[in-house]
């Protein structure tokens, strides 16, 4: 099986959403955790330019989550905030929403599955379903892929120093 170190990103052709796979060196545990602990995510979510604040987590059906990124070394004070509740929160699998403050009324539903590949190798499967095809293009035309491929490398680098 070939390991796709970096993220592939398509667009659905019929409906306005993205759907993101990449493998890692490590357990589907590991990626649930990278993505519920708070503390972890702020780690390696996002480009290598941006720093992470979580503003609050609850990583539980039912739950909410908020956080602000700013861009390292920037004293300007411009910082970028994303907020959204968690629908499903159980082992393998992760649904909530996601919404940019930038654009309040854009709000997308994603969902995070991890598969065991075995030997230590996990797959994450993520969807975002966008509010409209606008919103979606408008998405992967900023760059997104950066902070992806970016965020997931530091994620795979936590596994393999430990701290995941």
């Amino acid at each position: 099986m070939t390991k796709n170190v970096e993220a592939a990103i398509e667009a659905d052709p019929k409906l306005p959403i993205i759907r993101i796979t990449r493998d890692f060196d490590a357990t589907p545990e590991q990626l649930f955790r990278a993505h519920t602990d708070p503390d972890l995510f702020v780690l390696w979510n996002g480009p290598d330019s941006v720093e992470n604040k979580i503003d609050y987590w609850d990583a539980r059906t039912g739950g909410s989550w908020r956080y602000v990124s700013s861009r390292i070394g920037d004293t300007s004070g411009e910082e970028f905030a994303f907020h959204g509740s968690f629908h499903e929160v159980r082992p393998g699998l992760i649904v909530q929403t996601f919404t940019w403050e930038g654009m309040p009324d854009g709000v997308s539903l994603e969902t995070l599955r991890f598969e065991d590949l075995g030997d230590g190798r996990a797959r994450l499967h993520a969807q975002s379903l966008c509010d409209s095809f606008e919103g979606r293009d408008a998405w992967l035309q900023s760059g997104m892929e950066v902070g992806v491929n970016d965020g997931y490398a530091r994620l795979e680098q936590l596994v393999k120093d430990g701290k995941i």
